[in-house]
């Protein structure tokens, strides 16, 4: 926390930073200029314009602005640095150190910030315009030591600041294609969290809706011959009896999937299928509804996601025909090579039609959809009738 505050409050006090450092700077390298060995008060007679007075003054005062100023105009300082630097060449003949070390800085803060192309061209050119004047002013000509050294060190310097500029963009792009694949991740993470909830809904409603259409009309049957025929109310309250069981273990088979498989023992209960189709037929006989039942084709083993798939369509169509329908309705299972096919009809009651929420064909329709085949439902002839159809040699996803 403390180097994030510290790192902060810099950046908002930025020029003031470089101000102290620039004052800092220029007077260090001033007092190192006049009491060293080479420079003390002991010098002869012979001073050049460059260890005079002016020539003090004037890279004093462009070192102390460029310094000061350089985060906010780099390119323009290096400029005026550089433009300082040859008219000392060509008055004197000679360099002044404290202006090539301003534009060593300045190059540095101005090629971090800046892309390749255009650090190298406006660096370049600078570099180009104080070798070319102390080849053409200078005392030791093109070859001397001096102006080539002058002219390597700075070179180094826009080297060294492209290659931190470029290690820096590396850092930032590594980490934000991290930042996005994570992102990437707790999104697909989120999508098939919320999948799987759609899922677990839409199998309690198929499972659930039957059994308490059942509970439904078995109370209701009760209650009817409570008081006329007192010896069938305990058949009826046996149904319930029987339905509500099966409702728990539904629940407790489908709640299952949240939890995890160290949690879980293994189940023996077969997986629902049209193999069971028998067993539901018979609890919905056992709750009123008539079902004429018809087969088609010999029966086969289907897909795992087929299976089910038909069979809760079944189960949802003749849960429909029990609550919105006269009592009875038919059945046809159709095998053909390629699919599947489920007939679902029934005789709609008039006091019932138009109140079912629509979740049931929904479910249907996705269901049917997820194995790749498809659902029509609808009133034909003053029959509500379902039909689907479902590829028999689907591919299960691994």
């Amino acid at each position: 926390m403390a180097w994030g505050t510290t790192r902060a409050w810099t950046r908002k006090h930025a020029t003031l930073i470089d101000t102290v450092f620039a004052i800092v700077f220029v007077g260090l390298f001033f007092t190192a200029y006049f009491f060293g060995d080479d420079h003390g008060p002991e010098r002869g007679p012979d001073v050049t314009f460059a260890d005079s007075v002016p020539a003090h003054v004037i890279a004093g005062a462009t070192a102390l602005v460029v310094l000061a100023a350089r985060r906010r105009w780099p390119e323009r300082l290096l400029i005026l640095d550089t433009a300082v630097s040859v008219g000392v060449i060509i008055a004197t003949g000679d360099r002044h150190p404290l202006l090539i070390l301003a534009w060593m800085i300045v190059a540095y803060t101005f090629a971090r910030r800046t892309n390749r192309r255009r650090s190298w061209l406006v660096a370049g050119s600078c570099i180009a315009a104080m070798y070319l004047a102390g080849g053409l002013f200078g005392a030791g000509g093109w070859t001397d030591p001096s102006n080539l050294g002058a002219t390597a060190w700075p070179i180094a310097v826009v080297a060294v600041a492209d290659a931190t500029r470029s290690r820096r963009d590396y850092i930032a792009e590594v980490e934000g294609r991290a930042r996005r694949a994570e992102e990437t991740r707790e999104e697909e993470a989120r999508r098939r969290v919320a999948e799987e909830r759609l899922r677990i809904a839409r199998e309690l409603h198929d499972v659930v809706a039957h059994h308490i259409a059942v509970i439904n009309v078995q109370a209701g049957a009760a209650a009817h011959v409570l008081e006329t025929r007192p010896e069938a109310v305990g058949p009826a309250l046996a149904h319930i009896r029987r339905a509500a069981d099966t409702v728990m273990k539904e629940l407790g088979s489908v709640v299952g999937v949240l939890r995890g498989e160290d949690e879980l023992d293994e189940s023996t209960e077969p997986t629902r299928g049209l193999a069971r189709l028998a067993e539901l037929l018979d609890s919905f006989a056992a709750s009123g509804l008539q079902v004429e039942h018809r087969q088609r084709g010999d029966a086969r083993a289907l897909p795992a996601v087929v299976d089910l798939a038909a069979y809760r369509i079944v189960q949802e169509s003749l849960t429909n025909a029990q609550k919105h329908g006269t009592g009875k309705a038919t059945l046809m299972v159709t095998y053909t090579p390629d699919a599947v096919l489920i007939d679902v009809s029934n005789a709609v009651a008039a006091e019932k039609a138009g109140k079912g929420s629509g979740y049931g064909l929904v479910g249907m329709r996705e269901r049917a959809a997820a194995t790749g085949g498809t659902v029509t439902a609808g009133v034909v002839d003053g029959r509500f009738a379902v039909h689907a159809a479902l590829p028999a040699t689907v591919k299960e996803t691994p």
